[in-house]
């Protein structure tokens, strides 16, 4: 049994099926991960949910997973780096379903780098994704939707731990500044209803992380107090939860979903000094 294998905990959601029925849903970055696993969970908890990415092929599995359980939902491609991209996702998720209720800034990226070898292009690209277009999203879905509507909820997705990854300068920056957004936009968008977090899962077993090779993937289990990577579906029923009525009074907070490892710090030595 691999590393991968013995990480899956055979998870259940504890959600009910009509937990938000009703409500339409748009997550980024919906073709896998935690993104897809968010979509899924929404739509069989009863939602309407709209998915983007720039690859159709991984949106339509995503789309049949969904359609298979019951659901409903709509596959759009388009990447959020581009503003006109951003205006036809949003348009076509108004179109089919009337209204945004619920948006998962999922969409996100970084190879992993020692932080003097990041040049400014793939330091710019990274936040370009992980900020400028969660922020472009979230203000177009604001205006067109949450704003006029008077109310929605707004997710964007961080990093665990809190104080920062070694090799990860860049993403975990970007990651800071949305959690800040987040806690930003509550205190402003209150007055409109509009509810705003920041989940920040800690290391999740998905398709990018097995990317990483088993003997990473050994390092990251070893410093979760838990034991085990957590699960995109985790994170998932987390995001859900918020967007239903029990979650009505959350916002303005970044929720860590890290089995401890925020808690515990990085529980490993530090690099050796250069001297």
């Amino acid at each position: 049994m691999t590393t991968a294998d013995a990480a899956r905990p055979g998870f259940r959601s504890p959600l009910t099926t009509n937990a938000n029925a009703g409500r339409s849903a748009l997550v980024t970055g919906g073709g896998s991960g935690i993104g897809r696993a968010t979509a899924v969970e929404l739509a069989r908890t009863g939602a309407r949910v709209t998915i983007c990415g720039r690859r159709p092929e991984p949106l339509a599995a995503t789309q049949a997973a969904i359609a298979a359980g019951g659901g409903e939902c709509l596959a759009v491609t388009g990447d959020v780096r581009d503003p006109d991209a951003v205006e036809r996702v949003v348009g076509a998720a108004l179109d089919r379903f009337g209204a945004i209720d619920v948006l998962v800034n999922n969409a996100g990226g970084q190879p992993r780098a020692p932080a003097e070898e990041i040049s400014d292009h793939h330091w710019h690209a990274v936040e370009r994704l992980a900020v400028d277009a969660a922020w472009s999203v979230t203000r177009t879905v604001a205006t067109r939707s949450m704003i006029p509507k008077g109310g929605g909820l707004i997710v964007f997705v961080g990093f665990s731990p809190l104080r920062g990854l070694p090799g990860f300068a860049h993403a975990c920056a970007s990651r800071a500044a949305v959690a800040n957004l987040a806690s930003g936009l509550a205190l402003e968008w209150s007055r409109y209803h509009i509810r705003s977090v920041c989940v920040a899962p800690g290391t999740i077993m998905t398709e990018g992380l097995q990317s990483y090779g088993e003997e990473a993937i050994e390092k990251w289990r070893r410093a979760v107090p838990l034991g085990r990577l957590g699960e995109p579906e985790e994170v998932a029923s987390l995001i859900a939860f918020v967007a239903s009525p029990g979650g009505q009074f959350v916002t303005g907070t970044t929720i860590v979903v890290d089995g401890g490892a925020d808690a515990w710090g990085l529980a490993r030595l530090p690099p050796e000094v250069v001297r």
